[in-house]
């Protein structure tokens, strides 16, 4: 299971040679992460209402075609790997293209911790939310 989050790349995002600046990817999967925890009727602010946290600890983006001003782009989500306390998530970035087709603009993965908000320990979403581990776990 994977979410899907459609963007139009923004005058902003783009760097004097009118392409996408690389400092955007984080910024797009984070909206990937957000839709894809969504998927289980969960949001990060419920997550965090829970005590629960999840900071970086790794990213990785890799670039291979780049993307420009009002490309329309879809941004692909989803888990690899859960843990009690990390969980790891991976990401496509591809352009839709005006005949719907897609090409590819980059990949990446991001690893997170998963703490407790008050005391920055790792915690466990097994014991905090063990609903949504288990239907995150499922899609592995």
């Amino acid at each position: 299971m994977h979410s899907k989050s459609y963007l139009t790349v923004r005058y902003a995002e783009t760097d004097r040679m009118g392409i996408v600046h690389h400092s955007n990817y984080p910024i797009w999967y984070e909206v990937g992460r957000t839709d894809y925890i969504k998927l289980f009727d969960v949001s990060y602010s419920e997550m965090e209402k829970a005590g629960i946290m999840m900071p970086l600890t790794d990213l990785s983006c890799n670039f291979i075609a780049p993307a420009r001003y009002e490309d329309r782009i879809i941004v692909r989500t989803w888990a690899i790997s859960l843990k009690a306390a990390r969980i790891e998530f991976t990401y496509t970035v591809k352009k839709i293209n005006p005949d719907g087709s897609e090409t590819e603009l980059g990949y990446g993965t991001t690893s997170h911790g998963i703490i407790d908000s008050r005391t920055f320990r790792p915690c466990s979403l097994k014991k905090r939310m063990p609903e949504l581990y288990e239907k995150i776990k499922a899609t592995l």
